[in-house]
């Protein structure tokens, strides 16, 4: 039986040209979109060998079943159907990862990039003028004038906070559109974050001036179908990575979003325990008790909805994991007094035996949620 299926080694496999270039398209019910943005690359990339590589995120209006039917009709596309993770970033790296072209560009599945630029990003990285070709709205010929006034201000601060913190030399490191030699993203990856919207920051950031990097002006063009995936939250994202990059890596984005989340907690506690005490005169002890519920509480839904959106738990999970939050949270309460306790003996600095101890417990809780409540699946 085994015989039956191993190849004849008389019978050459079919020859099947490599791909030059993998174009890399993160999606999230973008169903109505996905074909045409296919056919303009077609059109685009006339005369290269190509991929184009969908990484959806089990969107609910089966964008994936619609790239899995194109791909039946035509083998330059592929599927990466993700369940249990979410975010650009994350599915920006898979995709990158998983392709097998020397050339890598991401593009946004909502026609808003201009595909028609990718040959000569192509072209660039194949002179070996550049290890990155961004895509920017704001060099000479570029546009971003689809942008309502808001997003337009917002693009406009992230954009000077990441060039003047970060030291961030290009023009436009807030664009979804760029192209990378594999070979150099590679040696970056295990350094990115896998969370996020802003996977060119990110990169650059972390090639810390080694990149070769070239921009060619393009217009950011209007969405035609679906929704936009920014969100209220993409803004402390944002200022997570910028302190994690500021730091080095030193510490992960993640730790980051997490120990805001647990400053934002401090003020529940306090305005809960205000609350307790004053408008309803319960009991210190008890109003203590309550106003730690309530800070515990407020910190499992923000970390869920936002510290971990890729790993969101839901349904029946929601619970056991809010369960377990308050175990590993009560067990934090103690690291953080022992700690306290036993800093404050050695030198009876109040503040320096508080930080100690707050320290510990945020680490404690950190490194057992997610040990414990959002464990990658």
């Amino acid at each position: 039986m085994n015989e039956a299926i191993r190849p004849n080694p008389e019978v050459p496999p079919p020859v099947i040209a490599a791909p030059q270039l993998s174009v890399i398209i993160p999606t999230f019910n973008e169903r109505d979109n996905v074909v045409t943005l296919f056919r303009r690359l077609e059109t685009a990339l006339a005369g290269v060998n190509w991929e184009a590589i969908f990484v959806d995120d089990n969107s609910p209006d089966r964008t994936w079943d619609v790239v899995r039917g194109l791909a039946r009709q035509d083998p330059r596309a592929r599927c990466i159907r993700r369940i249990g993770r979410r975010g650009l970033s994350g599915a920006c790296i898979e995709g990158i990862l998983a392709s097998s072209a020397p050339c890598a560009a991401v593009i946004d599945a909502d026609l808003q990039h201009d595909e028609t630029q990718l040959p000569k990003m192509l072209g660039l990285l194949q002179a070996d003028t550049a290890d990155l070709v961004v895509g920017s709205r704001y060099v000479e010929g570029g546009s971003a004038d689809s942008f309502n006034k808001q997003r337009a201000g917002a693009s406009a601060l992230a954009t000077e906070l990441a060039r003047g913190v970060l030291r961030v030399k290009i023009a436009d490191p807030m664009s979804g559109f760029f192209m990378i030699r594999r070979d150099r993203f590679e040696q970056l990856a295990p350094q990115l974050s896998t969370q996020g919207f802003k996977i060119l920051l990110d990169i650059v950031a972390t090639g810390r001036g080694s990149l070769r990097v070239k921009e060619i002006p393009y217009t950011f063009g209007s969405r035609l179908h679906g929704e936009s995936k920014l969100d209220s939250m993409v803004a402390l994202d944002f200022l997570g990575l910028l302190l994690a990059k500021l730091t080095r890596d030193a510490v992960t984005l993640r730790f980051l979003l997490f120990a805001m989340v647990g400053s934002l907690g401090v003020l529940v506690h306090f305005a809960a325990l205000y609350t307790a005490l004053e408008a309803f005169a319960v009991p210190f002890p008890e109003a203590q008790a309550f106003a730690a519920f309530c800070a515990m509480t407020s910190n499992f839904v923000l970390n869920n909805f936002f510290t971990y959106r890729d790993l969101r738990l839901k349904g029946f999970a929601i619970l056991r994991g809010l369960l377990l939050f308050y175990l590993v949270c009560s067990v934090g309460l103690l690291a953080n007094v022992g700690v306290a306790f036993s800093v404050y003996d050695q030198e009876p600095i109040w503040w320096l035996a508080g930080a100690a101890g707050a320290l510990m417990g945020v680490v404690w809780n950190y490194a057992m949620s997610g040990l414990f409540v959002w464990r990658k699946r």
